[in-house]
């Protein structure tokens, strides 16, 4: 284990110890029992930034009365799993992607016979090294609902992408977003607004119902 990995370990220890009795059973008392499915992810990703990585959710489901199906979530590493090739490739080509297995993983599931949601730490350490920022990161950048709503309200008022982004940097401090996903974003809205029209049709319905001569 190196020191990178070592040092993660022993801050997730220590972000795990704050709320838990063991890396292994997180038991549940209210002081270790999140009240929702939200805040379990809400934690799990907040403690990943803290430590310079991205978790995301492997897999989950719903409890529906079904066989079999159970309420769950299971958090791990952006860097999980395995790249899988889209197409048939005789000869395999070696490029740069983020997945390389990384066993990092939390489980997150409901109190048995209470409220709320308990977490299992299943394992605590990375098989590459950390993440220097998470600046310029696409994953941890991207964009809430509430900021997409802000950025479409601000489009209306032809307000100019770095102001933007300045405007969103005031809401949330903490935040990653790059002005590359600003510009991203006031795509998908453009987009969003011509529907299924191009460019150029999108153009000519607006000077028709301007009624402006062309």
């Amino acid at each position: 284990m190196d020191e990178d990995q070592w040092a993660y370990y022993s801050a997730m220890s220590e972000e795990v110890d704050m709320d838990f009795q063991d890396e292994q059973d997180c038991g549940v008392n209210e002081g270790h029992v999140f009240a929702t499915r939200e805040d379990v992810l809400k934690w799990a990703q907040t403690v990943a930034h803290e430590n310079s990585f991205v978790a995301v959710i492997m897999r989950s489901d719903t409890y529906t009365g079904s066989r079999g199906r159970t309420s769950f979530v299971l958090i791990g590493c952006e860097r999980s799993g395995k790249y899988k090739c889209r197409k048939k490739e005789f000869v395999r080509r070696d490029t740069d992607n983020r997945k390389c297995g990384c066993p990092f993983k939390i489980r997150g599931k409901p109190v048995h016979g209470g409220e709320g949601w308990t977490v299992k730490l299943i394992c605590g350490i990375h098989n590459h090294e950390l993440a220097k920022t998470l600046v310029r990161h696409p994953y941890a950048g991207r964009l809430t609902d509430d900021e997409k709503n802000i950025i479409a309200d601000m489009m209306k008022l032809n307000v100019k992408p770095r102001n933007i982004l300045l405007t969103l940097k005031e809401h949330n401090s903490n935040s990653y977003t790059t002005i590359k996903q600003i510009y991203n974003a006031r795509s998908a809205y453009h987009s969003s607004i011509r529907g299924d029209d191009t460019e150029m049709q999108h153009l000519m319905r607006l000077l028709e119902r301007d009624q402006y001569i062309h």
